[in-house]
């Protein structure tokens, strides 16, 4: 699906398509390797006797509880899912896209790609397109200058260029 480079605008959760692949990949490792670990872990606890005070079963059972609302919620965003294709034809930041940002202060540079909230991880310059600084940044131009409000206060960043 190809969608308005602000993908707020569409219904259910966008996401790019690595963020698909991704989360497809997690819940495949869930329901299948994680959930045989963890049958196997309560098969042996279970061996060790009375389960009532058996801590190592009730460990194993909690686990496994935490387990399956991973898998609930995964399958929750596998189902509410809408696939955002980057417009690698523009010359604006938009969704999926990414860019050298500079902070018109500090003079540093950060590559952001601007994603799905659930796929944002800063650390990785995966930023959230619902982020105060993911909303400033959609729909600009290498060279634009850009406020962005921020709880620190007003940080003016400049797009430098898109990749």
């Amino acid at each position: 699906m190809n969608a308005s480079s602000n993908p707020s605008e569409s219904t259910g959760e966008a996401i790019t398509p690595e963020g698909l692949d991704a989360l497809k990949s997690e819940l495949f490792h869930l329901e299948s390797e994680a959930r045989r670990e963890i049958a196997q872990r309560i098969l042996v606890a279970r061996g060790h006797g009375d389960l009532k005070e058996n801590a190592e079963y009730h460990a194993a059972k909690e686990d496994q509880a935490h387990l399956e609302t991973r898998i609930k919620r995964l399958r929750q965003r596998l189902r509410n899912a809408v696939v955002v294709e980057a417009e690698h034809d523009s010359n604006i930041f938009s969704f999926g896209r990414t860019a050298d940002v500079v902070d018109e202060d500090t003079g540093d540079i950060q590559t952001w790609t601007i994603v799905g909230p659930t796929e944002a991880d800063r650390t990785a310059g995966k930023l959230s397109a619902e982020s105060p600084v993911g909303k400033a940044l959609l729909d600009h131009a290498p060279g634009q200058v850009i406020d962005v409000p921020t709880p620190r206060g007003t940080r003016r960043l400049r797009i430098e260029r898109l990749h």
